[in-house]
């Protein structure tokens, strides 16, 4: 790969390899590739995941629920690996044709419901269990407001921003500028409302706190992308008294753990089966 200019043929083929961090798991096709069930426990909900900032929603999410005693958001938390493609086997696939992580299985329902897309099953949860998504209308929309915020711009974060800036083969001025200035754009974005209020849809932290701490909060936490510094975190003062506030939350902490593979040896819950796993 070049930075020579580019001129892409009239029919793009996939005969030439993507590189980067992902290119062994790329491809222009969906379905699976290989034959293998899912593990199954004993718990209500079966999560299949990995600590990503979009798999930890979930957990984050369920930790949550379960502080606020709703026994029923009892889950086993199942490891996917997506470097290793886990997330094309058979099982997976029949659960999110997507093929992306997180994805959920309620066997509390008859038939087991399958959510997937990680705002989805916040939503879902938040429904079921009748917590952490306001009840009147407009602080309800407001909250759906924002958590369909993060899932348009989202992408431009990490897909965009993070790819180009930490994954991508080569360091290339121009998507990095492109998607820095949108992330840019974004946090202020996030700066400007939550000077206006504690949380993003009010007084009241939501599943939209939740879905946008895990991209945006853990990014000016330097926590993701370790790119703190380079977007000028500091800047954003009230995203980032937002975002120490949620970091501190005894089930944002234990959340965080589950499915995790890297880090520090405490840090690391690769499968989470009962509450004790993260004692």
């Amino acid at each position: 790969m070049s930075n020579s200019a580019y001129v892409p043929p009239k029919v793009w083929t996939n005969d030439a390899p993507s590189g980067g961090h992902f290119a062994s798991i790329n491809r222009p096709v969906a379905g699976p590739t290989h034959a293998k069930e899912l593990p199954v426990g004993k718990q209500p909900l079966q999560l299949y995941s990995l600590a990503t900032p979009n798999g930890v929603k979930v957990t984050i999410m369920l930790e949550e629920l379960l502080a606020l005693g709703h026994t029923g958001a009892e889950y086993d938390a199942w490891l996917i690996r997506i470097g290793e493609g886990d997330q094309f086997s058979s099982g997976f696939v029949d659960i999110n044709p997507n093929s992306k992580i997180p994805a959920l299985l309620d066997r509390s329902e008859e038939p087991a419901i399958r959510v997937f897309e990680s705002g989805s099953i916040l939503l879902y949860l938040a429904e079921k269990f009748g917590a952490l998504l306001p009840t009147d209308r407009a602080g309800r929309t407001e909250t759906l407001n924002w958590l369909f915020w993060q899932m348009g711009a989202a992408p431009f974060l990490g897909g965009g921003f993070g790819h180009f800036y930490v994954y991508a083969p080569q360091k290339l001025e121009y998507p990095i500028n492109r998607f820095t200035m949108e992330a840019k754009r974004q946090l202020d974005v996030l700066d400007r409302r939550l000077a206006q209020s504690a949380y993003l849809a009010g007084d009241t932290y939501t599943i939209a706190d939740i879905a946008i701490w895990s991209w945006y909060g853990q990014v000016v936490r330097n926590t993701v992308y370790s790119a703190a510094e380079f977007l000028s975190a500091h800047e954003y003062t009230h995203v980032q008294r937002w975002a120490e506030d949620i970091a501190n939350r005894p089930a944002v902490i234990r959340g965080l753990r589950v499915n995790r593979t890297w880090g520090d040896e405490a840090s690391q819950v690769p499968e989470r089966h009962q509450a004790s796993d993260l004692d």
